[in-house]
């Protein structure tokens, strides 16, 4: 199963919008095909504070394709996107998948 790993430099400045962009994704997310294992903002406890990260696992790359088709027309999904947009709490988005080893 793969797993999308989002990562994201964010203005610290702007955290609380990235952090309500974060809350409104888990429905579009699921509701398109991905199970969002979920995000993880910065704190100011140790390392960065201008990146958070996001990971959603997929069955196969074919499903993660017709997510991002799906997602692309999700009314929900796009209001989210164009409220972090006009925020300018993203600064940039990095995506790669990721391979789980297990322990077995």
């Amino acid at each position: 199963m793969p797993t999308l790993c989002i990562r994201y430099k964010i203005n610290p400045a702007k955290l609380s919008d990235f952090e309500e962009y974060a809350r409104n994704c888990p429905k579009p997310i699921e509701r398109c095909g991905g199970k969002l294992i979920g995000y993880f903002l910065p704190t100011k406890l140790a390392g960065q504070t201008d990146s958070a990260l996001a990971l959603i696992d997929f069955p196969s790359l074919a499903v993660y394709e017709e997510y991002r088709r799906r997602l692309m027309e999700d009314p929900g999904a796009r209001q989210n996107v164009d409220h972090a947009e006009q925020s300018g709490c993203i600064l940039v988005e990095d995506r790669s998948f990721l391979k789980w080893v297990g322990t077995e």
